[in-house]
């Protein structure tokens, strides 16, 4: 059973992006973010331990999605979103060994720009995808829901404006 339907996770990506620049731009005002950007020591260790663990896992994960992506521009669209991730959880893990908040913000701003961008290119293809499909007279199948779509060789998309 699945929270979110697929058709409304790629919205909901473009909102969490856009509330992550949001909230990194709130956090330069907000005095109060103090205990958590730059907390004690100890803190400051676990959340960068964590952090990097984050980023470790994320680049995995983007490292399997390249190998899988074989002709899938949305799986290569996700492997790099995986691949920004990881880098905006190295630089919030340097933020918190360093004892610094600049570094945190500036990762919730890759973070943010990073989710912003892939969702639009994931919106995209898809778009792209199921006018291909509609354009050859295949029904849009699976992939219209918001699945992952199955990219077409450009041999075989014919644009109806040729």
């Amino acid at each position: 059973m699945t929270v979110v339907g697929a058709r409304w996770r790629q919205p909901l990506f473009l909102l969490a992006g856009i509330g992550a620049i949001v909230g990194a731009s709130l956090i330069g005002r907000l005095d109060t973010m103090g205990v958590i950007l730059e907390p004690p020591l100890v803190g400051r260790v676990l959340f960068g331990a964590a952090a990097v663990i984050l980023g470790v896992v994320l680049g995995m994960r983007a490292i399997e999605r390249f190998g899988a992506a074989t002709g899938d521009a949305r799986a290569l669209i996700r492997a790099v979103r995986l691949v920004f991730l990881s880098l905006a959880a190295f630089a919030a893990a340097a933020g918190w060994f360093i004892g610094s908040a600049l570094p945190i913000v500036v990762a919730l701003v890759i973070a943010g720009i990073d989710v912003i961008e892939t969702t639009l290119l994931l919106l995209v293809v898809s778009v792209r995808g199921d006018d291909a499909s509609e354009a050859d007279g295949a029904s849009p199948g699976p992939h219209a829901a918001g699945g992952t779509a199955t990219v077409l060789s450009s041999t075989s998309v014919q644009s109806p404006h040729r």
